[in-house]
């Protein structure tokens, strides 16, 4: 159903940098770019993450209550990913646990420009 999310950026470069690491760790790939546009995705025509510098050129702002949520295989990858983005500069919102009993567990964290992010693995 989702063809793709789009968050903005306010510093393109470091934010490829940050997405290419942290979502190669769940197969994430380069799908599309430009100047603009960088895009993810896991296969062709699965849904993509794309990154976007805004194009009516202000700045780039996080939406409250906006959140993009990666799906992992496992929980050791959730617990992995979680760490890969804090480790590149990430901020925690939450770590990795079970939330809502044992069905849902995932991580959370904001990026440079404030986007936030949940690693999940259902079940």
């Amino acid at each position: 159903m989702i063809g793709y999310v789009t968050i903005g950026t306010n510093d393109f470069e470091k934010s490829k940098k940050f997405y290419d690491a942290v979502l190669a760790e769940l197969g994430g790939k380069h799908t599309f770019g430009n100047d603009r546009m960088q895009g993810y995705g896991s296969a062709p025509g699965a849904a993509m993450l794309m990154l976007c510098k805004p194009y009516d050129e202000k700045s780039a702002t996080h939406g409250n209550g906006t959140m993009v949520a990666l799906a992992a295989p496992s929980r050791a990858l959730v617990d992995k990913v979680h760490a890969k983005a804090l480790s590149l500069g990430a901020k925690d919102e939450g770590a990795p646990g079970e939330r809502g009993g044992s069905n849902f567990y995932g991580g959370y964290f904001r990026d440079a420009d404030g986007n936030k992010l949940c690693v999940f693995k259902m079940g």
